[in-house]
């Protein structure tokens, strides 16, 4: 339902002690499981293990060997000794610290800086411009962009973020992801450059105690003031310190709007390669952990820098980065938020993660990476599409089950993916704590989606099949080398889940060459199409945020009255702001105080009626207000129409809600409120919102479930609600603080934004919802509640419609004016009109029958007509042939005046017949004979060619086809190119 009009935010992370070891506490042989023994073979497993399980021990590696061409394989000591006393305490910590620890460390080292701790935002954003949560300051470019206010000068988070612009290289890399945390901090205009370099040099040195002498800067060419602060105050060598140029190291949000030079902080695996021609792109030996964003221009149209007035800082640190530095492991992947999802993976596959190849580790890493992105997104309410954020959920289970499929794994009832995602999900605590409570929900929709999958796969097989089939009849006929196309290719990788490589090798058993110049054409146009839609965060200075400048928030009075005096801050018209405004003129109005509701949380904006009075309180201009919009924050914009006089900014006003439409809204959405709370008592607990409509003449509801309610389960819906209304009880408002109303048990909207300082609505004994839209103080006010519609409108979403109060008496009117009209016109009584309608329906029925017995009878009559006109073909065997037109005939028709042909000319025969049934319609059909067919010549392939003739397509099986097209005037040009090629082709095959 509607939010209160303050910051978002989730349940906060919860402090926890460090732990002293990074996975549960395994078998006395790691590999057990497996089915081997520790032995040499397996020592880098073992010693591996060793040192993240036992805090007293100390596993000695060797450097990464590497080749002249910079190629990397790992050598693992199986050597083991004890620490000695030159370990430190805190390096002892360090080298065990987990994921969890270190993203707690970051959050507590800012906010014992000021710093607020602000939970982590849903992956699905307020900002229209991206699909996706991608970067860690996406929740505040609104503030950034001067929009909203800051809630606090300084802010820390640890925002989970999703990325697919780069998916072909998860697993590929070290460091690539889909799903990532990113650990920020953030200054709204309060402290700038200097306090961030100095902090993040503190955090990475002293908190996380990485050595000095690997960490290595990068400063935007140009920006003398932080290269002077990197060396003259934290002490950084110069020699360590690299000035890069604007496309590595000046953010931009896009071609307009803030802008600044950055930072970057790099971590060196090999320093023993020196300071001399150092390239910090090399990622066999930097990886880049710590960016510093310095927002301090605004670029204007004509590309030139302009000082912002507010300086801001977002900084970004990857924490499954860091955790690969501080664990000491060869890449993200085997750190502790991600390796206990390999080894399940690997577990259910029969194959160690430490003795896989490395084509079996990228599959494993794929796995891993994906299923967390997977499960995340679908508890945030993403679930699996054809279109926008579906998309991605759909695409990127599609890999998992590709990746899992061909190393064999398989699950329980034909589905794995679940399985792995119960890791996922007990890895999810200190990450987002909703995702236990939604668990069942989303292993049933990925359950769900690998099965679909499954048989999209086997559909593709039989696509493939036909594409191998054509391509090399084509090459016969044309003489080439047999090729699929790298379109056809695409199609099978992009819409049934074939990886290239199984279509090349199944091409290639069939002797069909793959075009892989095009198909790489297809996959780049796709990665572009998706980095332009999912990888870039559009922040603009608006021209029209210089209007409300001076403009404070609107105050809104409308929970105590619905009229109030108020105060014209400022008009516009058609976007620009004017002074005044005259009858007749359509106007948006900014007041300084509102009993007017702003659209918000599903429920429609108030109407109403702004009126001026001159000295003698004489009414001088009348203004009605048709919606009610939040712009800029908490500014309300009253869009409405001067009926009388003139309005003038500065005036004073009496502005006045519509009282009936009102409490029309109110009714609506306390009913939305007792339906939520049905459905979850009467289906499922597990249900929850995926959005609403609180209107003046109904109520619209979409929730996750994946089944159609039945009439009865309705019916038992709209019994509960109706007994609550009954019940008379008053409902209770109150605002407390978030932690405190969820503890009490009160549901949040998805994709709602809740700041620390939450409103609370109850209806006693059956809902508790946070909730900033309008209600009725007595659920009695409800009157009666109707549903009028219960359907699907997306995969895993149902929608119900549903009526109450005044709204009811109105459908109730319309439905009976309705019923009247049809027993006027049946001449019926209304108890009778059903058995009129089935009796008349029946009636129909038959008389259509008799109409097909009649075109078909006429079909057959035509076809005897022209049954003399067939003609043979071969010489060694006589092929009866029969090509005509059956003028009108319609498709069904003609369908039994070829079977007639067929049986009358009897084996072996072929006829072709077409005809046009209807204005713009073309109906084809061909019928072969088994002698025909056994020769190679398939009906379903022989009309699809005649049938584009005629601006259509079909096909069918080898001895019967159907077509259709919609030039009608090709038909009899169509029809003598397939005599000419049944012709062609009966005698060199009859000869």
């Amino acid at each position: 339902m509607a939010s209160p009009n303050l910051v978002h935010g989730r349940q906060s992370l919860v402090p926890f002690p460090a732990s002293t070891t990074l996975f549960p506490r395994p078998p006395s042989h790691p590999l057990s499981n497996y089915g081997f023994a520790t032995s040499s073979v397996n020592a880098g497993f073992f010693t591996r293990s060793l040192a993240l399980f036992s805090p007293g021990i100390l596993v000695c590696r060797n450097s990464y060997s590497r080749g002249a061409r910079g190629s990397q394989s790992r050598v693992r000591s199986a050597s083991i000794q004890r620490v000695t006393e030159e370990l430190t305490e805190d390096e002892s910590k360090d080298s065990l610290i987990s994921g969890d620890s270190i993203r707690q460390r970051f959050l507590d080292f800012y906010a014992s800086r000021g710093h607020k701790i602000i939970p982590s935002a849903s992956l699905v954003p307020d900002d229209p411009t991206v699909l996706l949560t991608i970067a860690g300051m996406l929740p505040f470019k609104p503030i950034f962009l001067g929009k909203i206010p800051r809630q606090v000068p300084r802010a820390t988070t640890a925002q989970r973020c999703i990325r697919t612009n780069d998916v072909e290289n998860v697993g590929r890399t070290a460091r690539h992801h889909t799903f990532f945390e990113m650990l920020g901090n953030f200054s709204f205009g309060d402290y700038f450059k200097k306090e961030a370099i100095l902090w993040s040099w503190e955090l990475s040195t002293k908190e996380f105690g990485l050595p000095s002498e690997r960490l290595w800067i990068s400063v935007f060419e140009d920006d003398d003031e932080a290269f002077e602060i990197w060396h003259n105050e934290v002490g950084v060598p110069v020699e360590h310190i690299k000035r890069m140029g604007e496309d590595d190291n000046f953010w931009m949000s896009g071609a307009t709007g803030p802008c600044g030079p950055c930072s970057e902080i790099y971590y060196d695996f090999h320093p023993e390669r020196g300071t001399a021609d150092v390239d910090l792109g090399d990622d066999t030996r930097f990886i880049e952990f710590y960016n510093l964003v310095f927002m301090e221009y605004n670029k204007k149209d004509d590309g030139t820098l302009e000082p912002l007035k507010q300086k801001n800082i977002d900084t970004g640190l990857g924490l499954e980065r860091m955790a690969r530095i501080l664990q000491k492991v060869p890449n993200n992947y085997e750190t502790d938020l991600i390796y206990p999802i390999l080894e399940k993976a690997s577990a259910m596959a029969n194959i160690p993660y430490p003795l896989a190849d490395e084509q079996t580790k990228l599959k494993l890493k794929v796995i891993g990476d994906h299923i967390r992105a997977i499960v995340y997104l679908i508890s945030d309410g993403v679930l699996p599409s054809n279109i926008g954020r579906g998309y991605v959920v759909r695409r990127l289970i599609r890999r998992v089950v590709r990746a899992g499929r061909s190393l064999g794994i398989e699950g329980v009832e034909g589905a794995f993916s679940p399985i792995i995602a119960e890791k996922v999900i007990e890895l999810s605590t200190h990450i987002d704590s909703d995702v236990k409570i939604k668990a069942p929900r989303i292993l049933e929709e990925l359950k769900k989606e690998e099965l679909n999958f499954v048989q999209t796969l086997e559909r593709g097989e039989t696509l493939l099949e036909k594409m191998l089939w054509d391509a090399l009849s084509n090459a016969e006929k044309s003489g080439t080398v047999p090729c699929l196309s790298g379109k056809e290719a695409f199609l099978l990788y992009d819409t049934f889940g074939f990886p290239v490589e199984l279509t090349t090798e199944i091409a290639e058993e069939q002797g069909v060459t793959v075009d892989m110049n095009g198909f790489d054409i297809e996959m780049e146009n796709q990665r572009r199409l998706s980095r332009a839609a999912h990888n870039v965060v559009k922040l603009a200075v608006e021209d029209g945020a210089n209007v409300t400048d001076d403009i404070s928030e609107t105050e809104f009075v409308g929970y105590d009255t619905l009229s109030t005096q108020a105060v014209v801050e400022s008009l516009m018209v058609n976007g620009s702001p004017v002074i005044q405004v005259s009858e007749g003129n359509d106007v948006e109005v900014l007041l300084n105080r509102t009993p007017f509701y702003a659209e918000s949380g599903g429920q429609i904006g108030d109407h109403g009626f702004l009126y001026v009075t001159g000295s003698e309180k004489q009414q001088t201009a009348v203004v009605e207000i048709k919606d009610v919009q939040k712009s800029l924050g908490d500014i309300f914009v009253h869009k409405g129409t001067i009926k009388e006089g003139i309005l003038e900014v500065g005036r004073e006003v009496q502005a006045a809600v519509d009282a009936k439409l009102r409490q029309r809204a109110k009714v609506h959405h306390t009913a939305t409120h007792l339906l939520q709370s049905a459905l979850k008592k009467l289906i499922s607990q597990e249900i929850s919102q995926a959005g609403s409509l609180v209107a003046f003449d109904r109520l619209r509801f979409d929730f996750n479930y994946g089944h159609a309610l039945t009439d009865t389960q309705l019916e038992e819906i709209e019994r509960l609600i109706n007994d609550w209304i009954e019940a008379s009880t008053f409902l209770k408002t109150k605002v407390m603080p978030l932690k405190d109303a969820k503890e009490a048990g009160a549901i949040a909207m998805f994709g709602e934004k809740y700041g620390e300082q939450v409103r609370v609505v109850e209806v006693p004994g059956v809902s508790m919802e946070l909730c900033g839209g309008t209600h009725v103080s007595n659920t009695s006010e409800i009157r009666v509640f109707k549903i009028i519609s219960e359907q699907g409108i997306a995969s895993g979403v149902r929608r119900i419609e549903a009526v109450a109060g005044e709204a009811f008496v109105e459908y109730i009117n319309v439905r009976e004016s309705q019923m009247k009209n049809l027993c006027s016109m049946l001449k019926v009584k209304a108890e009778e009109v059903s058995t009129r309608v089935e009796k008349l329906l029946e009636e129909l029925r038959m008389s259509r029958n008799e109409v097909a017995d009649l075109r078909t009878k006429a079909a057959v009559y035509k076809a005897l007509m022209i049954a003399n006109k067939a003609f043979e073909v071969g010489t060694s065997q006589k092929i009866r042939v029969l090509v005509e037109s059956l003028d009108d005939v319609d498709a069904d028709s003609l369908k039994f005046a070829a079977e007639h042909l067929i049986a009358t000319l009897q084996d072996p025969a072929a006829v072709i017949l077409g005809s046009c049934p209807d204005e713009g319609k073309v109906s084809l059909v061909a019928a072969f004979t088994p002698a025909v067919v056994d020769m190679g010549i398939q009906a379903g392939k022989f009309i699809g060619p005649i049938a584009k003739l005629c601006g259509g397509g079909g096909g069918g099986k080898p001895n019967f086809a159907q077509a259709g097209g919609r030039k009608p005037e090709n038909l009899p040009s169509a029809l003598e190119k397939a005599r000419e090629d049944i012709v062609s082709i009966l005698s060199e095959k009859a000869s």
